[in-house]
């Protein structure tokens, strides 16, 4: 190797957490709002229940899956560079959900953003998070796909409101020079789509009004119809593609991870791909549609169902409103075995964050009580410069 020229780098998944709300909606309950039945909905979806939340948002599912995931790794707030979080459905328009989390974790030395792409959302934040790493402009990234999509639900429109769920779901990266980790990533998007999945009013086309409310148009607008034609192409062709781009044949794919939306279009992905059903992890069952949740939730259950281990090839892919699509491929290279956490390392974690919130809090008061304290300076100052005038 040349003096001048640095080792490659490669982006590996050292931790993984996930946060669902404890309140679980069944079908039954759902029928009860809407003219449906929990057969209607098992047999087009595949969907039994999912989590919605009471009073959580979305910063603190992202949180919780955020504390997991550094648990897991054995990483301190403080290492963490970079935090991403994808969402449709953020804390503020700003600041960024991703800034809340910093905040909270005590993350002092990470840059924070959101990144909006929908239901794919998650994957194209991977995609950052690793370039970052390989550019060598970071040596850790938090990722985060964290959604309560339950907040921009029509309750009365069928068509959506039985497909989505709350939760969140996050992994932690770091640099090393040794191969594995993300191998590939694929992004595509076709904007001319986007008004078969979105939300028309918030924006600035159609600010917040009260005919925006009146009519429902914050809220999940969705041609279910054609997002399914859409959906069905591409998660065999994204996932062709990443395998294409690691140079992994598909016979060495162990696992699939798809987007969580449907179980049909998982179960053609999967046909069509010719999986066994080994090869092909789904929980869309008990959780609905994340959105950019979904991908890192099902990722961290296979990983506690041990249907990841070391040396296995894995492909994460998933579609949304955009209408937009994203693929990974990932060498798994971390030990999944869970590691025991003594109470020692519980109650230093909890203090961690307790420190942290009590950090915060000291700032905030502090800023305030400079921005008073310079405030009367400055109205004496002018009076003495008045008077001497």
């Amino acid at each position: 190797m040349a003096a001048n020229q640095s080792p490659q780098r490669f982006a590996h998944i050292i931790g993984w957490g996930k946060y669902v709300p404890p309140n679980v909606l069944t079908n039954d309950e759902l029928a009860k709002r809407v003219d449906t039945s929990d057969a209607w909905i098992r047999e087009r979806t595949g969907i039994m229940e999912r989590r919605i939340v009471t009073k959580e948002t979305t910063a603190m599912l992202g949180l919780y899956a955020a504390q997991e995931a550094l648990e897991v790794a054995d990483v301190a707030p403080n290492e963490i560079d970079l935090i991403i979080v994808a969402t449709s459905t953020p804390e503020y328009i700003f600041p960024a959900t991703a800034s809340v989390i910093q905040d909270q974790l005590g993350a002092d030395n990470a840059g924070a953003f959101d990144l909006s792409a929908a239901c794919s959302g998650f994957v194209y934040a991977l995609s950052v998070g690793a370039a970052m790493i390989r550019s060598g402009q970071h040596n850790t990234a938090l990722v985060i796909g964290a959604e309560t999509f339950s907040k921009i639900l029509n309750w009365k429109d069928r068509a959506t409101c039985i497909l989505f769920g709350d939760g969140a779901g996050a992994l932690l990266l770091r640099a090393s020079d040794q191969p594995g980790g993300i191998l590939s990533t694929v992004l595509g998007s076709d904007g001319s789509g986007g008004d078969l999945l979105n939300v028309p009013a918030g924006g600035s086309r159609n600010p917040a009004s009260l005919e925006t409310v009146m009519n429902n148009l914050h809220t999940v607008k969705m041609n279910g119809r054609e997002v399914y034609r859409f959906a069905t192409r591409v998660m065999v062709d994204a996932t062709k593609q990443a395998l294409v781009k690691a140079n992994l044949p598909l016979t060495e794919l162990d696992l699939l991870i798809p987007h969580q939306a449907n179980a049909r279009i998982i179960d053609y992905a999967a046909r069509t791909l010719q999986l066994p059903p080994e090869k092909v992890f789904q929980n869309v069952e008990h959780y609905g549609n994340t959105s950019a949740a979904s991908i890192p939730l099902a990722l961290v259950e296979a990983i506690e169902a041990k249907r990841v281990n070391p040396g296995d090839h894995l492909v994460m892919v998933g579609f949304g409103g955009g209408l937009s699509w994203g693929s990974c491929a990932v060498e798994w290279t971390a030990p999944t075995d869970k590691r025991l956490i003594t109470p020692q390392r519980a109650a230093q974690s909890r203090l961690r964050y307790r420190w942290a919130n009590f950090k915060s809090f000291s700032h905030r008061v502090l800023r305030r009580v400079d921005s008073g304290v310079t405030h009367v300076l400055d109205r004496i100052e002018g009076r003495q410069n008045g008077h001497s005038g």
